[in-house]
């Protein structure tokens, strides 16, 4: 018999409204394996017990009544990045210790009104900063597939959390590879929307040219069912754009005859993991299997990412968190003066890779470099964005790793920054450009750790990439399988 908390969320819906089960009994499986599991994976950092069995009553009524909202009843979890009214929103950092937001951001707002059952907030790296989760200043949360190992991040709860079936889902964000790396990581579907497709109101911002919410999930059906109820226009956020949404669900026909996928020569480099290449290589065959046509492409500007992101986004990250002085937000340690103020402040409020981030981005902008770096870093990123609209012009989609390696473990690349930074050398060009993208699970290493494959689209082309993801998650069985951990 399939446990309650291994159902995806297109599955459980089915129950639902079959009146087979009902959404309280879903939610107390999902808290039960929450108990369960938690102490070992540290995922969430608040539980929100009672609000999500108020939620699944509440959603168990509706439905008596006739109501059939898109996600009644449905238990998902969200990371503590985004602001959620009444419940703490720490963004995995002290200096928000205790902050309890007087607002939901417009992704929570909109889950809410589409029927979600709140669990509670997962971890995160500190303000997004991270590729692991090891910079929460509140716990390390581990993978469920090794325990030793990292979940990827900086949405590595979200990803957890729905891998040891602690969620049926959760919403991530993404500024580098936040959502596709720890969803290749944990074998999940994990979904970066284009920029400007889903509201960054109530995000906390760290890149504002990157930052974007989107779904984790066990299929890429499921992607598609979060997707359709956060995106569109925001009016709170000027940053959304009013492109029109597509239906993603009926973008599910399995069909992909005639598509034509990318492959980018600098995304199979040295230094790769063999099995990951392998995966890959056997995925994009099965790709041609099902009718698509491959096509080789360049993307020449690829080996500038990673240079061009760390100086962008450190540099946006500096202008965002300079707001946390103690005075205008965040802990105060109070010193008497303003100036021992904020360096007290500061100084114990953030952790070290947050600090690296500020300085890194505050030098990149200081009088006499921003032209050298900073503004030499936009050109760059108008490059990269080029690359990809030149090769969207012959090709549908692109496929390529999500990462070059399987999860690595715990503190293996804490001591050094640049090896930790390559970990996102095939998320971040996506990011840079405002594009979409898709993880999808697409095999396993010999210990038995997921590899993710992932699918590019054009900016708002999400329902073309959720067809490759969805027609070639049917033809396989990847995305079924579950951590040993979850199913005891």
């Amino acid at each position: 018999m399939t446990l309650l908390t291994e159902l995806t969320i297109t599955e459980a819906l089915a129950k639902l409204r079959s009146k087979e089960i009902t959404s309280v009994e879903l939610t107390r499986a999902y808290l039960d394996q929450i108990e369960k599991l938690d102490p070992t994976i540290q995922a969430y950092l608040t539980v929100t017990v009672e609000r999500a069995l108020a939620d699944a009553e509440a959603a168990d009524k509706a439905r008596a009544a006739g109501d059939e909202r898109p996600l009644l009843g449905i238990p998902l979890a969200i990371k503590d990045v985004l602001s959620t009214r009444d419940i703490e929103t720490t963004c995995g950092s002290k200096i928000l210790k205790g902050y309890k937001p007087l607002y939901d951001a417009t992704v929570v707002q909109r889950l809410a009104d589409a029927g979600m059952v709140m669990l509670g907030k997962v971890n995160m790296d500190e303000f997004a900063m991270g590729s692991s989760t090891e910079n929460s200043a509140y716990a390390i949360t581990r993978n469920p597939w090794d325990i030793e190992r990292v979940p990827g991040g900086s949405s590595g709860g979200s990803a957890a959390a729905v891998s040891a079936g602690m969620a049926a889902g959760a919403i991530g964000t993404d500024t580098g590879g936040s959502i596709r790396e720890p969803g290749s990581f944990c074998g999940i579907a994990a979904l970066k929307a284009s920029y400007g497709r889903v509201s960054r109101y109530g995000l906390v911002a760290f890149g504002s040219s990157l930052d974007g919410a989107g779904p984790m999930t066990r299929s890429v059906e499921d992607c598609a069912r979060i997707l359709q109820v956060i995106a569109g226009k925001d009016p709170l956020d000027a940053t959304s754009m009013p492109v029109e949404v597509p239906d993603y669900l009926a973008a599910l026909t399995g069909d992909i005859k005639g598509l034509k996928v990318g492959i980018p020569k600098e995304y199979f480099i040295e230094g790769i993991q063999p099995e990951v290449e392998a995966a890959i290589r056997t995925a994009i065959a099965k790709l041609e299997s099902l009718g698509a046509k491959t096509v080789p492409i360049s993307l020449p500007h690829t080996q500038y990412s990673l240079p061009v992101y760390y100086i962008i986004a450190p540099a946006e990250a500096s202008a965002n968190l300079a707001r946390y002085d103690g005075i205008r937000f965040g802990q105060k340690v109070d010193k008497g003066e303003m100036w021992p103020t904020y360096k007290a402040t500061r100084g114990q409020g953030f952790g070290p890779e947050v600090k690296r981030r500020i300085m890194l981005g505050t030098y990149a902008l200081s009088a006499g470099y921003y032209d050298a770096y900073y503004g030499k870093a936009q050109a760059v990123r108008t490059l990269i964005k080029q690359d990809f609209d030149t090769a969207f012009k012959d090709v549908d989609v692109i496929v390529a790793p999500t990462a070059p390696k399987t999860a690595f473990k715990i503190g293996q690349n804490s001591s050094d920054p640049l090896s930790m930074y390559l970990e996102d050398v095939f998320t971040l060009p996506p990011s840079l450009a405002g594009i979409c993208g898709l993880n999808v699970p697409c095999g396993f290493d010999q210990d038995n750790l997921p590899i993710g494959m992932q699918i590019l689209g054009k900016a708002f082309a999400e329902d073309t990439i959720l067809r490759v993801g969805h027609a070639y998650e049917q033809a396989t069985d990847w995305h079924t399988r579950r951590p040993t951990l979850a199913t005891a």
